[in-house]
């Protein structure tokens, strides 16, 4: 697989099928398709690959590839944005080709529900992937011989690169232009997206919302009832986040909402009338 130059580009081909989602698709035409009048040359050609017109997912739009789809087979890096249809198989002729691209060298990604189609071809087999936190149990189920990790926004287990749903879309992309050009190039473009230009691909993809016991809700006066009940003690905010069924992330987030102030502020010896032996609310 050649990873281009700026005298000779790197051609991406992107798999277009009915019901793509336009997000992940947007995602590598923004990134390996427009101009980057910031860099020398130009990095990538990409071609959208398909039989067209196609209609885009939820029918809002028609798109008609610039490739006919056998062109994914001669690409060198290939992206699978999605599986459209991920409760039937895929059509076997998309699987040879993905076969085939594999066979040539090609660098093959994919983006959210695209490493089940991956998946589908034998592609991941033996490797680690991961796919969206929605479809980790299908791929985990149907593909044993996948090693999946379920909690990362992006695998890089080359030459196959697998990413989460939607925003971990660009992630990897950005990744991907690390790899071939370097961390200058990779900060120009990110600096266009207004885009953070590397998250750690073991970054968690979705953290859960605080569970609170059924009906509870926390207030900052039981909170403060606890405290001063405990007014000889040096409590830590991990604890009260704790209390408050929360991360402590959110605790700091949620206390200082609802009090304008932060919890170590709250808990300085004046703020519960001080005096000798008050307890610390402590980092």
């Amino acid at each position: 697989m050649s990873k281009g130059s700026y005298l000779q580009p790197h051609a991406v081909g992107v798999l277009v099928s009915e019901h793509t989602n336009p997000f992940e698709m947007g995602v590598a035409t923004e990134i390996f398709g427009l101009d980057r009048p910031e860099l020398p040359g130009r990095p990538y050609h990409l071609e959208t690959c398909g039989r067209g017109p196609v209609e885009m997912r939820q029918g809002f739009f028609t798109l008609t590839p610039s490739a006919p789809l056998a062109a994914l087979a001669t690409m060198d890096t290939v992206i699978v944005p999605c599986h459209p249809t991920p409760d039937r198989p895929s059509p076997p002729e998309i699987l040879e080709l993905l076969q085939s691209a594999a066979s040539n060298g090609a660098r093959i990604v994919s983006f959210c529900s695209g490493s089940l189609v991956l998946a589908e071809a034998g592609l991941l087999d033996g490797k680690r992937a991961t796919t969206h936190w929605q479809y980790v149990e299908r791929l985990t189920r149907r593909f044993p011989r996948v090693n999946v990790k379920p909690d990362v926004l992006y695998v890089d287990d080359d030459p196959v690169f697998t990413a989460a749903g939607s925003a971990a879309s660009l992630d990897l992309a950005l990744h991907l232009v690390r790899l071939d050009h370097g961390e200058d190039a990779v900060n120009i473009v990110a600096r266009r997206l207004v885009f953070a230009a590397h998250r750690h691909g073991d970054q968690r993809q979705f953290v859960d919302p605080p569970t609170l016991a059924s009906g509870s809700t926390p207030s900052v006066a039981a909170l403060e009832e606890f405290v001063l009940e405990h007014l000889h003690e040096a409590l830590p905010v991990s604890l009260l986040a704790e209390r408050a069924a929360m991360s402590t992330t959110s605790f700091h987030r949620w206390f200082k909402n609802q009090t304008q102030q932060t919890p170590t502020t709250v808990g300085d010896r004046s703020a519960y009338g001080g005096g000798t032996g008050a307890s610390r609310i402590v980092g």
